[in-house]
């Protein structure tokens, strides 16, 4: 079973611009990567990853570097599990139960 302190998150938040047609296309593309990363997306310009390891959230980290468009904004974060936990969520003004976290066997 993995500690609630060793299975991190990472979530990828960006701002990219979109009003050229080549700056659409490369805003696609980085959402692909992601996606074929194994990120799901949370917002639209919000997405997000459990990794099993600090090595593997760095492995990641460096994927998405490497797929960065030229212009935009792009910040990642990086918790525990435990930390993911406390997340409050609402839609509209229902507050959500918490999330449970994915099983061992989704990690992989």
């Amino acid at each position: 079973m993995l500690s609630g302190y060793r299975l991190m998150w990472i979530i990828v938040m960006f701002d990219l611009p979109v009003v050229e047609a080549k700056e659409r296309k490369a805003a696609t593309a980085f959402r692909n990567a992601l996606l074929d990363m194994g990120f799901q997306m949370a917002q639209f310009s919000v997405y997000m990853r459990a990794c099993t390891s600090q090595t593997q959230v760095d492995t990641y980290c460096g994927q998405v570097a490497k797929t960065l468009p030229s212009g935009g904004s792009v910040s990642i974060l990086q918790f525990t599990d435990k930390q993911y936990e406390r997340i409050i969520t609402y839609y509209g003004k229902s507050k959500q139960p918490p999330k449970k976290a994915p099983d061992q066997y989704d990690l992989f």
